[in-house]
């Protein structure tokens, strides 16, 4: 019988309630960390540059220390030179001298 708390599951019910600290969620978070910062380049980067940092961090384990995996590292690289890129670009759009005013 399988009432009354007799289940046939174990403790803890699923492995995803775990939030084991290697898996394919880190791996996920990296790519689409890196998917993140190469689409900056081209259009939002001012969005999609701190959403590339984000994950890539998150990926990382939130710490420098420890095994990186590559596209968490290059996701952090790339989202925060995209970043410092659109910053550079909307400070050089909003002068004086450049014909919006």
């Amino acid at each position: 019988m399988a009432g009354f708390g007799h289940g046939t599951r174990g403790y803890p019910r699923s492995r995803g309630r775990t939030w084991s600290h290697t898996g394919p969620d880190r791996a996920t978070l990296g790519i689409i960390g890196t998917i993140c910062a190469v689409a900056g380049f081209f259009a939002l980067g001012i969005v999609l540059g701190p959403v590339a940092i984000f994950c890539g961090w998150q990926s990382m384990g939130r710490s420098w220390s420890g095994e990186r995996n590559v596209p968490a590292l290059v996701a952090l690289v790339l989202g925060a030179i995209d970043t410092l890129l659109a910053a550079i670009a909307l400070a050089g759009a909003a002068t004086w001298g450049n014909g919006l005013l």
